[in-house]
C-alpha cells in the first residue's frame, strides 16, 4: 500500500517511523519546504507543494496512493483543505493526525481569539513587551504597533513586513521552563502571543507565562473540514492506516 504522510510536525516524524518498518506500507514524506533545515523522516521524503487540490489530487492518482495521513500543523489549514478535498475527488481515504491542544489551568491569564487579525487587535490594549510565539508567517499582522516593543521568536526570519520596533530570536524547540521564565524576565515582558499548537516541544512558555503573572493571547485552531476523520496520537493513525486501509 502506498501512503503519502503530509508532514512537517514531530508526528508525522514519528509516524514515517513506525510506519515504514510496517510490512505492506510504502511510505511517501510530504514537507511545504517552509523550513530551511528541516528534521527529515524515515523513508521517501517529497519536498514542496502540489499546485493546490487539483494538483494534489493529480499526485495522488499518478502515485497510486492507498491513504493520506494529514499531519500537518494544526495550522497549516491551507494543504489541510487541500487535502480534503483531493482526496474525496480520487476516493482516497483521508485521516488528520493532529496533536490536542493546550488547556488552561488555574493560574493562566487566557485570552482565547479566533485568529490573527484578533490577536494584533487585542495585544495592544495589554501591555508594551510583546513576545510573538506564532512562527513566521503572520507577523506582519502586527506591523502596524508602532507603540510596542516585540520579542519575535521564529525557526527561520519572517519575510513579511515586521513592526518597528523588535528583536529577532532564531530558535528551534523544544524549550524548558526555567530557559522560558529567564527570556521574559530578560526581555521584561509583558504579554505572550501564540497559536494553540499543542505539543511538549513550547509548552514550557505558558508555565512560564503563568509564573509570572502574564496574560496569554492564544489564538485558536482553524477548524478541521467537515467529514475528514481525526485522530490525536500516532498510535491511533496506524491503527486507522491498518484498520481501515487494508479492509479497503
Amino acid at each position: 500500500m502506498n501512503i503519502l504522510i503530509l508532514g512537517g510536525t514531530r508526528q508525522a516524524w514519528e509516524l514515517a517511523r513506525i510506519a515504514s518498518g510496517e510490512r505492506g506500507f510504502d511510505i511517501v514524506s510530504s514537507l511545504a519546504g517552509r523550513v530551511r533545515e528541516p528534521v527529515l523522516p524515515s523513508g521517501e521524503v517529497r519536498i514542496g507543494g502540489f499546485g493546490g487540490a487539483q494538483g494534489l489530487r493529480d499526485w495522488l492518482v499518478g502515485h497510486r496512493i492507498t491513504a493520506v495521513v494529514d499531519a500537518t500543523h494544526p495550522f497549516a489549514d491551507t494543504i489541510t483543505g487541500n487535502a480534503a478535498i483531493a482526496c474525496r475527488a480520487a476516493d482516497v481515504p483521508l485521516v488528520r493526525l493532529s496533536r490536542p491542544g493546550w488547556s488552561a489551568v488555574p493560574g493562566d491569564n487566557w485570552i482565547r481569539v479566533p485568529d490573527l487579525a484578533a490577536a494584533a487587535a487585542r495585544v495592544g490594549d495589554l501591555g508594551e513587551r510583546v513576545f510573538l510565539t506564532i512562527g513566521r508567517q503572520g507577523v506582519g499582522a502586527f506591523a502596524g504597533h508602532t507603540a510596542q516593543w516585540f520579542l519575535i521568536r521564529a525557526i527561520d526570519p519572517p519575510e513579511s513586513a515586521l513592526p518597528p520596533h523588535y528583536e529577532l530570536l532564531l530558535a528551534r524547540g523544544p524549550f524548558t521552563v526555567e530557559a522560558e521564565a529567564d527570556l521574559l524576565a530578560e526581555h521584561r515582558i509583558d504579554v505572550l502571543v501564540t497559536k494553540d499548537s499543542g505539543g511538549a516541544d513550547t509548552a514550557a512558555k505558558l508555565t512560564a507565562a503563568r509564573d509570572a503573572g502574564l496574560a496569554v493571547v492564544m489564538i485558536d485552531r482553524p477548524a478541521v473540514p467537515e467529514g475528514t476523520a481525526v485522530v490525536s496520537t500516532v498510535a491511533e493513525a496506524m491503527d486507522w492506516l491498518r484498520r481501515d486501509v487494508t479492509r479497503s
